[in-house]
């Protein structure tokens, strides 16, 4: 059974980043090293978690980012534009 979960995890994965690389060529996203750079001006700490996900129509980048006091945060980027979108203490 595991084997069988670790297996679906890595298709999941693989799907993921052709997405992603399909998305970055169309221009429907911009290139994860610029989020990561837009990331750092509004939560600085170390990134340790990215997901792009689809809402509402918009794909956005979630990253958890675990701050200087031990804090860890999920950042919302819309993937296209960098905007902001949310920001949450995932220890609250």
């Amino acid at each position: 059974m595991l084997i069988a979960m670790l297996s679906l995890s890595t298709v999941r994965a693989e799907e993921s980043a052709t997405v992603a690389r399909q998305l970055l060529k169309e221009g429907k996203i911009m290139p994860l090293q610029e989020i990561l750079t837009k990331a750092a001006m509004i939560k600085p700490g170390q990134v340790i978690e990215t997901d792009l996900e689809k809402e509402n129509e918009r794909y956005v980048y979630e990253l958890e980012i675990l701050d200087k006091d031990g804090q860890v945060w999920e950042l919302e980027l819309d993937a296209q534009t960098g905007e902001f979108v949310d920001l949450e203490n995932e220890d609250d």
